[in-house]
């Protein structure tokens, strides 16, 4: 860290390390946290009931996109060009939040639908409300407003303080596999527990107020977010989709063995999630392209170290996690997530803490797009040839990773920014 604290020197960018930091102490409870809670979970829930756990959750995360509508690129965006004024910022949240509100009920009436027409749903239809939790949770928590701010250092202690309660309250809770039902319960406490302490801190702190808004601004700042929205749903279609396709096609065993490998590949690209939040608000305020390539080219590096590491000790660590045999078809899988690191990390920096930064949304948001339907595409031929396997599947991943950098990467030279 003494070469970021280098580039790193004066009064503006003494800020962005300090948001730096305490996103990396939230990033490093979010690695932490679920590895000691992962190992658990399998051991004492089995594979099978494990799986459905993560069926569901891959299921609700869907509706968490919609909840979400983009704005935790938009809205931190408005707030960070428009922090200094008062009146402004007020709008905006009043306005996201409201929006919000509005399509967590849509999301919950299309959710009954959906459980109650299918089978596949309503004989867990528990499963999937309390699952559903969660969702409400994120509606509450302004984490753009915070990122805007940039004063991630509220929000980092409230976020590790839920995790804490959740983790404490798995160990106490899930003793046997029937237990498996208070998974998305507590989990959708620790969530909510967040949203309501963040939004009294947001008062405290920033004497932030809520107004009715206008039916003019609604309009405003859900148009402006349709763009961003348009992204996220994409990513989810190749990520989150994934768990959620192996769900339809083939056992929830099969499920849990990939997820297994999935959260631990998840986990290690939220290792980087600390510095591209605090570079997003940062590079939308002040272009700063110097130090961006800086600290692009550094964590560059650490990547490939990182991952280089985990090749050669993968078993290891499997073996050190997961005390039960739950098969070589996760250790295989986190093998070809590994790969997939390689290009996802520069893909994800180039993304909106670069394009997106400086101007060009529609060229991060388009390159999600393309790869996403390229990603359906994909799934769709598996599904044709009854190819749906676990390892068909993160073969899917990668190769959709590689189109998003591709593209991202060809419009960067497009317009010269490097």
């Amino acid at each position: 860290m003494r070469i970021l604290q280098k580039i790193i020197n004066t009064k503006e960018k003494k800020r962005l390390l300090e948001n730096y930091f305490s996103l990396m102490f939230l990033q490093a409870s979010n690695f932490i946290l679920p590895l000691l809670t992962l190992p658990y979970l399998v051991k004492t829930l089995g594979t099978e009931k494990f799986g459905l756990v993560m069926f569901a959750q891959s299921f609700i995360v869907f509706f968490n996109i919609i909840v979400d509508f983009g704005f935790n690129l938009s809205a931190t965006r408005e707030i960070s060009v428009h922090r200094d004024n008062k009146e402004k910022v007020t709008e905006i949240f009043s306005a996201v939040m409201t929006i919000k509100l509005i399509l967590f009920f849509i999301s919950f009436f299309i959710l009954l639908i959906v459980i109650s027409i299918f089978d596949k749903f309503s004989k867990d239809i528990n499963l999937y409300l309390l699952t559903f939790l969660m969702v409400f949770g994120q509606m509450m928590f302004p984490v753009w407003y915070f990122q805007g701010m940039e004063k991630m250092k509220l929000v980092t202690i409230v976020n590790v303080i839920s995790k804490i309660i959740f983790t404490v309250l798995v160990f106490i809770v899930i003793q046997e596999k029937s237990d498996y039902i208070y998974v998305p319960l507590i989990n959708g406490i620790g969530f909510i527990l967040g949203g309501v302490f963040s939004l009294i801190i947001l008062h405290i702190t920033f004497k932030q107020k809520f107004k009715i808004s206008s039916f003019l601004s609604l309009k405003y700042y859900f148009s402006d977010s349709s763009e961003y929205f348009l992204s996220r749903i994409s990513i989810t279609l190749y990520t989150a989709s994934n768990a959620f396709v192996l769900g339809l096609f083939t056992s929830n065993t099969m499920v849990g063995y990939y997820a297994i490998a999935e959260k631990l590949y998840q986990a290690l690209q939220q290792m980087y999630q600390p510095i591209i939040k605090t570079l997003y608000p940062y590079i939308s305020k002040y272009n700063n392209i110097k130090l961006f390539k800086k600290i692009f080219i550094i964590f560059m590096g650490l990547n490939i170290l990182g991952i280089m590491f985990l090749y050669f000790y993968a078993y290891s660590i499997f073996d050190l996690l997961f005390t039960q045999n739950i098969g070589t078809q996760s250790l295989e899988v986190f093998y070809i997530f590994l790969f997939a690191s390689l290009i996802v990390i520069p893909s994800v920096f180039l993304g909106y803490p670069f394009l997106g930064a400086l101007g060009f949304p529609k060229y991060a948001n388009l390159s999600v797009v393309y790869g996403s339907i390229f990603h359906i595409i994909g799934l769709a031929i598996l599904m044709l040839f009854q190819s749906i396997t676990i390892f068909s599947v993160a073969y899917m991943v990668v190769a959709t990773e590689i189109l998003v950098l591709s593209t991202r990467v060809y419009w960067v030279k497009k317009e010269n920014l490097w």
